[in-house]
């Protein structure tokens, strides 16, 4: 031993003799403890000790071994009523004056150093709660910090703007926010709480097929789920070579190997075609029956080519699909499933919760119309466009939201004759974190996280909403909207939205980044009084 060891031996001695004197008897009665358990033991083992089992022995050797820390635990000091042990407590609040990065005992930094950094608060902090002030910001001080930002001359010539305290639903700052603007695709919102109330989380759309027996007539009927895919890898949507694999099976059990195909999309009322014309990369025709939005690539969001017939083209697929599976088929035309008509298989789509997700995470159309359409039907309206729209008012208003001057012309806000307020946006997202509504909940999980994903992804590259700001973006010619919740610096979940209209060209970056920026202002605000 080194002559600094020997000296550092000598300094610690008396202090491992002390902690030895003080868990010496925690030992001894532990060991007496477990001596008559242990004789018997090894003696039952002993004619067979060559044969101790991995288990014998780590059982034994485990409860010796909580016996001997329980007793050190024990002599180490006692415990208070919440599990946190006296003597560390104490020791803690000695050593408030450490400072430096280093939290743990062995610091080496000096009192004059710089005192630990404080933990963050949690990013969402429980509705009703604070983590610093209590106050909820005033609204005073909310014109103070947004006003200068919504006067900004590139947010064109019309703007209006609500704050809300999710937890109280309390409006705490409004700039017309009773005035009714064309809301873009903050549309979805609405769509979303509509459906999630009228047709629940967890509904989901059903794809089948049903075999007239008369006739021998197979029918593919359609509920009007968009993600139905016909690709490989179903990724967790309803995939249509289940349905053929299971239709198959169905139609071979019966003695079948050919049979007439139709197809069913009668679920839908009215023109399928979006009020804003063909051939638009955003939509596919809105029917009951598609396969992957009716796009003809393999992706999953944003604009693509899409079917002037998903439908038929769907159909086409699913014929193909039940030849590779020994099953012929012949004709292909629309017709209807009668009540005579033998269900065989059916597959079903995510849950409505998963779907609105989708739908306001990538600001997705074609689901957006889908579930306006099931809005519709759970609430006895026509599934159409305008039985979608009567739906969706009419469910608002049952969740007693200020729906005055509010206009609804579809489930996606790709019509510029959508009209909403501030207000009504701002309380869409109180009700869905209202704890009374727990239905409502994936209307804000599904919103874009800013920096991150969705249609924020690429947005906030340098705004320090990034990773804090949660919302739906809105955007058509000459139109700008932005929605959604953030945390303040003072721990408060609040909602906003902004809405910007301008009846003369504007540079769409320069107004997005302006309303990035007052949803940031929200985000580093202590507005409290």
């Amino acid at each position: 031993m080194s002559v600094p060891e020997l000296k550092a031996w000598r300094a610690a001695r008396p202090h491992v003799e002390r902690i030895a004197r003080a868990v010496r008897p925690g030992l001894v009665r532990a060991v007496e403890a477990v001596r008559p358990w242990l004789v018997r033991s090894l003696g039952a083992v002993r004619p067979r000790i060559a044969r101790l089992t991995t288990v014998q022995f780590t059982a034994g050797a485990a409860l010796l071994g909580l016996a001997l820390a329980a007793t050190v635990v024990t002599a180490a000091g006692p415990w208070d009523s919440s599990g946190q042990r006296t003597a560390e407590r104490d020791w803690a609040a000695s050593r408030e004056g450490v400072g430096g990065a280093d939290h743990g005992p062995g610091s080496s930094t000096s009192e004059k150093a710089p005192r630990p950094a404080p933990s963050a608060p949690s990013v969402l902090a429980g509705l009703g709660r604070t983590t610093g002030s209590v106050s909820s910001p005033t609204e005073k001080a909310l014109a103070d910090v947004l006003g200068p930002l919504l006067d900004d001359s590139s947010l064109g010539s019309e703007r209006t703007a609500a704050v809300v305290d999710v937890a109280t639903g309390k409006r705490l700052y409004g700039r017309a926010a009773d005035e009714a603007l064309t809301p873009a695709s903050t549309t979805k919102i609405a769509t979303a709480v509509a459906a999630l109330s009228a047709a629940g989380a967890d509904h989901r759309i059903a794809t089948r097929t049903a075999l007239d027996p008369g006739t021998k007539e197979l029918v593919l009927v359609g509920g009007g789920d968009p993600t139905l895919t016909a690709r490989e890898e179903a990724k967790g949507n309803a995939s249509l070579r289940t349905l053929a694999d299971e239709t198959a099976r169905a139609l071979k059990a019966r003695k079948l190997d050919a049979v007439t195909l139709s197809y069913d999309t009668t679920l839908y009322d009215g023109p399928a075609l979006h009020p804003i014309g063909p051939n638009n990369p955003n939509i596919a025709p809105v029917t009951a029956l598609m396969t992957d939005e009716g796009r003809l690539d393999d992706s999953s969001s944003g604009t693509a080519d899409r079917s002037t017939d998903p439908a038929a083209d769907a159909a086409r697929q699913f014929a193909a699909l039940l030849n590779d599976r020994g099953i012929k088929t012949k004709s292909l035309s629309p017709s209807k499933a009668t009540g005579r008509a033998e269900p065989l298989a059916k597959v079903e789509s995510p849950p409505l919760s998963a779907l609105v997700e989708r739908m306001l995470t990538n600001s997705d159309n074609d689901i957006a119309e889908a579930l306006a359409r099931q809005t519709a039907l759970a609430s006895g309206e026509q599934a159409s466009f305008e039985g979608g729209s009567t739906a969706i008012r009419t469910q608002l208003k049952k969740l007693g939201l200020p729906v005055e001057g509010a206009q609804f012309a579809d489930g996606s806000g790709l019509d510029r004759a959508d009209r909403l307020t501030a207000d009504l946006l701002t309380a869409l997202l109180a009700k869905a974190g209202a704890p009374d509504h727990p239905e409502l909940r994936p209307a804000l999980t599904g919103l874009p996280v800013a920096g991150f994903t969705g249609t924020l992804r690429n947005r906030y590259t340098d705004q320090p909403g990034t990773g804090v700001v949660r919302a739906k973006t809105g955007t058509l010619t000459g139109v700008h909207t932005l929605a959604g919740t953030v945390v303040d610096s003072e721990g408060r979940l609040l909602a906003f939205a902004f809405l910007t209209s301008s009846d003369r060209p504007t540079d769409p970056a320069a107004t997005q980044k302006t309303l990035d920026g007052a949803a940031s202002a929200l985000a580093s605000c202590g507005c409290g009084s």
